[in-house]
C-alpha cells in the first residue's frame, strides 16, 4: 500500500490539530467503544466459566479472530469506496477516518490534568486526576508517586495510542491500523492474569505483545532523538538506560519506552505498586532520582511533544519519497 504514509501523515497532523471533536463523542460514541462492545459481547458469549481451559483458550482465538474479521472487513470496505470516489486523493478521507484512532491530543490532555490537578488540589486532587490514566491503586500514591505514575503513562501511551497505531496505518492504510486498535483493545479487555481471563485472553495478550514488539522499539529511538533537541533531557540517559533496563519491565514491551523516558529526565520510573489488593513487585527503571516533581512532567511533556513533530516529519518524508517512486 504505498499511500500508507501519506494517509498516516494526515492522520497524525489532523488529530495532533483537532483531537476527537466532544461533540462527535457525544453523539455516536467513538470507534474504541464501538470495539470494546463487541469484545464485551463476545467475552460474554463465549467465556464459559465452566468450561475446560483448552476450550477457553479456543474461545478467546475465536473471539479476537472475529474481532479482527469485523474491523478488517469494515476497513476494507471503506477504504474501496474512499479510493473509487477520490482516487489518487484517496489518502486525505482515509487520513481523517484514521486520526479517530489516534490518541496524542487526548494523552497530552490527560496527563496534563495530573499537573494541573496537583497545583490546584493537592496530592488528593492529583490522585483522582491520575486514576483516570492508570490502574494502580491511587489511594498509595504520594506527590512523587503520583507525577512518576503521569510520566510512565505518558511514556507507554505514547508507544500504544500514537507510535504504534501511526506505524501499523503506515504499513497498511486504514485496515492497519484498525486491526491494531482492536488487539490493542481487546488486550485492554481480556488480557488479563485473572480468573476470567488467564486462559479466554491469553491470544489477546499474546498477539498484542507481537504487534507492539517493534513499535515499542520505535517509540524508545523517538524519546532519545526528542532528548537530543532539549537542553533539559540528555539522549545519552535516554540510551543507556534503555539498553540496560528496557528489557527488564514485566512486559515484552512497555518497559522500553519507559526506560528511555526515565533516562531522559535523569528519573527513576517503575518499582513496586499495588493494584487493588495485589502488590506487583516491578523492578526501578532508570538510576535518577524517585522524588518527581511538576518540573519533570513539564519536561515529560514537552518530550513527548517532540516525538510527536519527529514523528510526523518522517512520515511526511516517507510520504514524499513515496509519492516521487509512485510518479516513475
Amino acid at each position: 500500500m504505498t499511500d500508507g504514509p501519506a494517509i498516516t501523515a494526515a492522520a497524525l497532523i489532523l488529530e495532533a490539530t483537532f483531537g476527537y471533536p466532544d461533540a462527535l463523542l457525544r453523539r455516536i460514541g467513538h470507534p474504541v467503544m464501538w470495539v470494546g462492545a463487541l469484545i464485551a459481547a463476545l467475552d460474554r458469549r463465549l467465556n464459559d466459566s465452566a468450561a475446560t481451559a483448552r476450550r477457553r483458550r479456543v474461545a478467546g482465538v475465536a473471539t479476537l479472530a472475529l474481532a479482527l474479521a469485523a474491523g478488517l472487513i469494515q476497513a476494507a470496505m471503506i477504504t474501496a469506496v474512499m479510493r473509487a470516489a477520490a482516487g489518487r486523493y484517496a489518502w486525505l478521507p482515509l487520513g481523517l477516518l484514521a486520526s479517530t484512532l489516534l490518541a496524542s491530543r487526548s494523552l497530552h490532555r490527560h496527563v496534563a490534568d495530573v499537573g494541573a490537578a496537583l497545583m490546584a488540589g493537592g496530592p488528593a486532587a492529583g490522585r483522582i486526576a491520575v486514576a483516570h490514566i492508570v490502574g494502580r491503586d491511587p489511594e498509595q500514591l504520594d506527590t512523587a508517586a503520583i507525577l512518576r505514575a503521569a510520566i510512565e503513562s505518558l511514556a507507554e501511551n505514547a508507544s500504544d495510542g500514537v507510535v504504534a497505531p501511526a506505524f501499523w496505518c503506515a504499513i497498511g492504510g486504514l485496515p492497519g491500523i484498525v486491526a491494531y486498535k482492536v488487539a490493542n483493545t481487546a488486550d485492554s479487555m481480556i488480557g488479563h492474569l485473572n480468573a476470567r481471563h488467564a486462559d479466554f485472553g491469553r491470544a489477546a495478550a499474546r498477539f498484542d505483545d507481537a504487534v507492539n514488539l517493534i513499535p515499542a522499539r520505535l517509540s524508545a529511538v523517538w524519546l532519545i532523538l526528542a532528548a537530543a533537541t532539549m537542553r533539559d533531557a540528555t539522549a545519552h540517559g535516554a540510551w543507556r538506560v534503555m539498553r540496560r533496563d528496557g528489557r527488564l519491565h514485566r512486559s515484552p514491551n512497555a518497559g522500553w519506552p519507559e526506560a528511555a523516558m526515565a533516562g531522559a529526565l535523569g528519573l527513576r520510573l517503575g518499582g513496586p505498586r499495588v493494584y487493588g489488593e495485589e502488590v506487583v513487585a516491578g523492578v526501578w527503571l532508570g538510576d535518577g532520582r524517585t522524588e518527581a516533581t511538576p518540573v519533570d512532567l513539564d519536561r515529560a511533556l514537552r518530550l513527548y511533544r517532540r516525538v510527536c513533530a519527529l514523528q510526523i516529519a518522517a512520515t511526511l518524508a516517507v510520504a514524499i519519497v513515496m509519492a516521487f517512486i509512485a510518479q516513475w
